[in-house]
């Protein structure tokens, strides 16, 4: 069942415009100072963290903002400093920070103490629906007189905020160009840097990259029967509605059954914003839940993944960095885009093949196993869609990213030659 829309989003900030404007003098009182702050909407990882350590190991003050007690275990395993990013001490340190870099939007740190700092936003995927001013969705509120307007006047404070961000890196001019729509920003605040988030999937040898992501996936999951491929089932967020692709009794019975015949585990992974109901009606070893809940970013598990499936998730891009091949099960395509809209054709990322159904899915699923010339076009389709959209691929997109943002006027850490 959904846990948010944007239209109750949007209302709550409507009601909260007196905290913000409150949140906005004080910044201007507060003298910033050095300190990057760093804060991510699925927690502990993305691109938020790849350039926190970087930041940290070139010697600068770093902060993490939490919002959970996992969050703050999370972070002080790998020797993070922490701050919850809700009250008092979450506004003085967004207040005071220098930089504040974010992954999702201004509320991944204290939401009414933004103004005035050096905003990195890192994003989390290339986006293939359409997102921000792009998007009917980012300005939705409750069916109620004057929605109109309300509407109207969201998209102002949305646009005005995003005039804040100082740094949105893109993984290639491609994607620079729907970054600039969505957020309405100009070509010098966005930089065609590559993502950070995506540095683990192309740093270091790739037996070595498999190795660290399979020990990861089994700490998430439990240990795999023997020689098991991976499939990852990554369906999008569906703005608050409900899921059309949640599988019936049915077709359980199906997917178990091929998983079975191919030796093969499916890992559900739904949109933290809208979990759905995808435990199958009886318990099996082939199906496991690797929401958020229990891996918090995904990316590092990828290069133990065999196959993706998935609708409109960036995902489809990133993982042809791997060359794995990609299947797409959306049952509602044609509605998603006249409601929500991609950048582009639909058909130009997924092809004319996308499933509709659970039994088309699994009709493409199972050759893809077992035949391994069906499996090596698919991956080097994939990794074709993936060259189109990340013009980097060595590792080095948080390095670039860090040296922009130095070079855009941010001290070197305090004591540095």
């Amino acid at each position: 069942m959904a846990s948010f829309s944007f239209g109750s989003g949007n209302a709550a900030k409507l009601l909260r415009i007196p905290l913000y404007v409150a949140g906005r003098i004080g910044t201007m009182i507060v003298p910033r100072g050095r300190r990057w702050v760093f804060g991510c909407g699925a927690g502990i990882g993305d691109g938020a963290l790849a350039l926190q350590r970087l930041a940290h190991d070139e010697g600068h003050d770093t902060v993490w903002l939490t919002s959970s007690e996992r969050e703050e275990r999370e972070a002080a395993a790998l020797g993070i400093r922490t701050v919850p990013k809700n009250g008092v001490r979450g506004w003085w340190a967004t207040a005071r920070a220098g930089v504040l870099v974010v992954t999702h939007g201004f509320g991944d740190v204290n939401r009414y103490a933004n103004g005035g700092a050096f905003v990195v936003q890192l994003w989390h995927g290339i986006p293939l629906k359409r997102i921000g001013l792009d998007s009917p969705a980012t300005t939705q509120v409750p069916h109620m007189p004057g929605a109109a307007l309300l509407r109207r006047l969201i998209r102002i404070l949305y646009r005005n905020a995003a005039q804040r961000i100082r740094v949105l890196p893109a993984a290639s001019h491609r994607s620079r160009g729907r970054l600039e729509s969505a957020f309405g920003l100009g070509d010098d605040r966005i930089v065609v840097t590559g993502e950070p988030r995506v540095d683990v999937l192309s740093a270091g040898p790739s037996e070595e990259r498999r190795v660290a992501a399979s020990a990861l996936l089994a700490g998430a999951v439990g240990a795999l029967p023997d020689g098991a491929r991976t499939i990852l089932y990554a369906p999008t967020w569906r703005d608050g509605a409900p899921d059309p692709a949640v599988p019936s009794a049915s077709q359980w019975v199906q997917i178990i059954r091929a998983l079975e015949t191919t030796n093969s585990v499916l890992l559900v992974r739904s949109h933290p914003l809208g979990e759905g109901g995808y435990a199958p009606p009886l318990p099996s070893r082939r199906v496991r839940m690797l929401g958020s809940g229990v891996l918090a970013d995904v990316t590092p598990a990828l290069p133990a993944i065999d196959v993706l499936i998935t609708d409109y998730s960036s995902l489809a891009y990133d993982v042809g960095l791997l060359s794995m091949p990609v299947l797409y099960l959306a049952p509602d395509a044609v509605e998603y885009a006249k409601t929500r809209g991609f950048y582009g054709r639909y058909d130009d990322v997924a092809g004319r093949d996308a499933a509709e159904s659970w039994e088309e899915l699994l009709a493409q699923l199972v050759p893809l196993l077992e035949d391994d010339g069906v499996f090596t076009e698919r991956a080097a389709r994939s990794a074709t869609l993936s060259a189109q959209m990340h013009a980097f691929r060595d590792g080095g997109n948080t390095r670039r990213v860090y040296d922009v943002i130095r070079a855009r006027g941010i001290p070197a850490p305090k004591g540095a030659a």
